[in-house]
């Protein structure tokens, strides 16, 4: 299984983005899909969980800016993210909770799309 992002860049403040993360490889089914992101020199926090049915829960500095979803028969997720600060900077990870057989559920992470904003 492989977990694969992107969208990441350069983004002026106040700026939008869109990150993907897909899915690959041999899956049952993908449960929580997550983001995570890694400022310089911070320790790795939780931005967003995107469950199965679409419900979300977000860091609550978050609220209002990002938005999760995801495509379930794409076996992709989103993060939308707008109005973008400084403080936004960092290394954005995907994550999932993922069943590759009826009975085993694995969690992988993805390799990090990097995303700085900086005027």
């Amino acid at each position: 299984v492989q977990l694969q992002a992107c969208g990441g860049g350069l983004v002026q403040p106040g700026g939008s983005l869109r990150l993907s993360c897909a899915a690959s490889g041999i899956i049952y089914m993908i449960n929580n899909m997550n983001w995570y992101r890694q400022a310089p020199g911070q320790q790795r926090e939780l931005v967003a969980v995107i469950r199965r049915n679409g419900t979300t829960t977000y860091a609550d500095s978050l609220k209002g800016r990002f938005t999760g979803s995801r495509d379930n028969a794409k076996r992709t997720a989103y993060l939308q993210m707008n109005n973008l600060k400084s403080e936004d900077t960092a290394v954005y990870y995907c994550n999932a909770d993922i069943r590759t057989t009826m009975w085993r559920t694995d969690n992988f992470w993805g390799q990090g799309t990097k995303v700085t904003v900086s005027s």
